[in-house]
């Protein structure tokens, strides 16, 4: 062996190995050392294994009578006689009868266990034992079965009374044989309802049951053997236990869980312990030290053979098995060293280099793989917004890309969801110390996950995107021309939306149609985009159905919106005397009656708010005010509106302008008219509508009759009525005999001519035009709605 070669080479990983097989060397004589000096544990392992047999051998006979003891104990605690004998409300006789058949039922137990040789109940309520085919009082039950003269009654019941539940003990037995003793199992029933004891259950059985097997391994060993309960009390033992012997069950562990055997040096005694497999019992055995050491000569001379075979065996060995297991990995650095033969190597050791090799590989194979799922993704969600924008490639076959990016397609027929997060800014909020665009990437994980995942679980594929800052899921039915694939569509969105509010994520969520094949994918979002747009009018944090809403389009087709332009002048005429709730009550009933139907167009909604906008600043323009302050202080109020992405948000951006141009509009009237003046004028007001009120069915009712009611001409009282309240006398008559009118209709008071003639109006035809005017429809139409 080349030693030069090897101090060069010292770290190699054979320096190691030789280092490491030559201890095997020392070993030889440390274990003749160890070998002579321990001789008697050996002996003792020996004798262990013999003696641990054979407690088995006593454990597995004891344990049998033990577990029909338990099985016994357990059948008469559930006996139903029993329950209700202890837990129900009986007179004495009934009682006594239940006792009495309870006790001929113990005698098909006493058939069944032949090796039980005694057991009974004792019931407390009647200070009784109930035996089989008997009932009998404490004291002759004790006299029957215990009385051997080693206790009394008193004592007897009080170790029952006190033991412990699920206990052994010794108790005296008539029948036994010789030392007139038994083991018994005792259970104490379950407490009354009041608190009171009901009795308990014992099994016994006569020690000469047990004798036998405790005989067979004492003989075998020379030793004691006894039978100890969970208190480590002798229940049982072949002969009298000695103070010596009890000091040595002192050292027994308190668990004793495990079946192993233990033993504790103790004087001139070794001692034997295993566990019972069914009860809390346990098995020692006690022999004489002086076996032990018996055939000590005979280990002396074996210790010093094995020192010699294992002084030859070892450097043989260490050599042939040092330059086996040296091979493959000398191969193995040549492999890698080739491999990488540009790179000098200064690592001497093998492992070493093997390790640092194998994990550079690694490293490098984790960075590809990364940069690999990185692009997978891009492209995995660039091929998905194609797909969806209909952009598709005619020469890519998408069958194998979709397989090549996990897409595994179940069917022909494919649906599309979009999620738009409301409260983009309040969850970024919640987050504090994360970048904005690590934001926005845990918002979209969370909902692709939860989505897809519903998805799956409905049997079908969905695969989530990014598409123009909304969050799209393409779905794959599971089942081809599956019925419920509608059903499941609108189910995973309310799942999703109410899981996710969990999260406090807002969302407004809309579906598409249902397409076949790839290049009905794009048809479903240009559908699913569509019914998102909706959302205007529907508001936010709703599921929007593609085809819900063109169902209610069908059956209810708009052309036009509910804005004449006699209520647009009552608007702006309530907002030149500055009446902000009279002209808020206009534009509510303006918006109700036009959104408060299916669903509007959103054109149509977008025009009606545009119109109201309108209709301030016209208002604003008669009041003279058009190069006034009012509009220039807030440039950017359009553009808020137009802003706003539901019909809800436009309503209170336009309640805000209102208030600003009522507040305008009243300031300029208090400058134009005196206070005084302002106070009559209302008051004339009052008196007029009234007036009118009072007298609204009379047909000559007119405006100069009014006047001269007055004392005004009537020209000029409905100018004065008109600055007041926005509008003229005649309009208010028209107006009030209408309401008047509809009234009548509601309560069915007659015909149409019948009640033109009541609201004040000769003609009928007269009437039905007016009617038409103010409420955009014909009496007899009313009449059919109210009906």
């Amino acid at each position: 062996m080349n030693f030069k070669y090897l101090w060069e080479k010292r770290k190699s990983i054979i320096v190691t190995w030789l280092v490491s097989y030559s201890a095997v060397l020392v070993v030889p004589m440390v274990v003749s050392l160890l070998v002579y000096m321990q001789s008697s544990q050996a002996l003792k392992s020996e004798i262990h294994r013999a003696n641990d047999s054979m407690l088995r051998q006593v454990r597995y006979t004891i344990d049998t009578q033990i577990d029909l003891m338990k099985r016994l104990n357990m059948e008469i605690t559930w006996n139903t006689k029993l329950q209700d004998l202890m837990y129900s409300s009986k007179s004495s006789g009934d009682a006594q009868f239940t006792a009495y058949q309870l006790a001929k039922e113990f005698r098909m137990y006493q058939t069944s266990y032949a090796s039980i040789d005694e057991f009974y109940v004792t019931w407390e309520q009647e200070a009784a034992v109930i035996r089989p085919g008997n009932v009998r009082d404490f004291a002759t039950a004790f006299n029957t079965i215990h009385n051997t003269g080693t206790m009394n009654v008193g004592q007897w019941l009080e170790n029952i009374h006190q033991s412990a539940n699920n206990r052994f003990l010794l108790l005296p037995h008539l029948d036994s044989a010789e030392p007139r003793t038994g083991i018994a199992y005792l259970i104490h029933l379950p407490k009354d309802l009041n608190g009171r004891e009901t009795g308990t259950v014992v099994v016994m059985a006569d020690t000469g049951r047990f004798q036998q097997a405790i005989e067979s391994i004492s003989g075998f060993s020379g030793g004691q053997v006894l039978i100890l309960n969970e208190e480590n009390e002798v229940l049982l033992s072949n002969l009298p236990v000695s103070i010596n012997q009890d000091s040595l069950l002192k050292h027994l562990p308190p668990d004793g869980s495990r079946m192993v055997n233990m033993p504790a040096r103790d004087g001139d005694s070794e001692l034997f312990y295993i566990q019972s497999s069914v009860s809390k019992l346990k098995y020692v055995l006690v022999i004489p030290s002086s076996i032990y050491w018996e055939k000590a000569e005979y280990v002396r001379r074996f210790t010093y053979i094995s020192l010699f075979i294992s002084l030859l065996s070892a450097g043989v060995l260490t050599w042939f098995f040092m330059r086996r297991n040296y091979s493959p990995i000398q191969k193995l650095v040549q492999l890698l060293t080739d491999k990488n033969s540009h790179e000098e190597r200064t690592d001497w050791n093998e492992l070493s280099f093997i390790q640092r090799a194998i994990s550079n590989t690694r490293r490098e194979k984790e960075t590809i793989a990364l940069q690999m799922q990185i692009h997978q993704h891009v492209l995995r969600s660039n091929m998905l917004n194609r797909l969806l924008k209909g952009k598709m490639d005619t020469l890519l076959p998408y069958e194998e890309a979709l397989k090549s990016f996990d897409i595994q397609l179940r069917s022909d027929d494919f649906a599309v969801i979009l999620f738009v997060v409301e409260n983009s800014e309040s969850l970024s909020a919640q987050l504090p110390g994360i970048d904005l665009n690590e934001k926005n990437k845990l918002v979209q994980f969370i909902i692709s996950n939860v989505v897809e995942e519903l998805a799956g679980h409905y049997h079908h594929a969905g695969y989530m995107v990014e598409v123009d800052e909304m969050m799209v899921c393409l779905v794959n039915c599971g089942e081809p021309e599956s019925v419920l694939f509608r059903e499941d569509l609108a189910t995973i969105a309310a799942e999703a939306q109410r899981f996710l509010s969990s999260y406090q994520m807002d969302l407004t969520v809309s579906i598409g149609g249902i397409h076949s094949s790839l290049p009905g994918i794009a048809e479903a979002y240009r559908e699913a985009v569509d019914a998102m747009a909706y959302k205007m009018v529907l508001g936010k944090q709703e599921i929007i159905t593609y085809d819900e809403i063109r169902s209610e389009q069908a059956d209810h087709p708009q052309t036009g919106y509910y804005y004449p332009l006699q209520v647009e002048q009552q608007i702006i005429n309530m907002i030149k005397v500055g009446d902000f709730e009279q002209a808020t009550r206009l534009i509510s009933e303006v918006t109700d009656r036009n959104f408060n139907q299916p669903i509007t167009s959103l054109t149509l909604a977008r025009c009606l708010i545009f119109n109201l906008a309108g209709t301030m600043v016209k208002a604003v323009n008669e009041l003279g005010g058009g190069d006034n302050s009012l509009l220039g202080d807030n440039p950017l109020w359009l553009d808020k509106i137009i802003a706003c992405d539901t019909i809800l948000e436009m309503k209170a951006e336009l309640q805000t302008l209102l208030a600003e141009v009522c507040a305008y509009a009243a300031a300029r009237l208090e400058q134009n008219v005196s206070h005084e003046r302002a106070e009559s004028l209302r008051d004339l007001v009052v008196k007029v509508t009234e007036h009118i009120e009072e007298h609204y069915s009379d047909s000559n009712l007119s405006v100069n009759l009014i006047g001269e009611h007055f004392n005004l001409k009537g020209s000029y009282l409905s100018k004065l009525f008109k600055n007041q309240t926005g509008e003229g006398v005649l309009d208010y008559i028209n107006k009030y005999r209408i309401g008047q009118a509809k009234a009548m209709i509601r309560a069915r008071q007659g015909s149409i001519a019948d009640i033109a003639k009541l609201a004040g109006y000769n003609e009928a035809a007269t009437f039905i035009r007016v009617f038409k005017k103010y409420e955009g429809i014909t009496p007899g139409k009313y009449k059919e709605i109210n009906g």
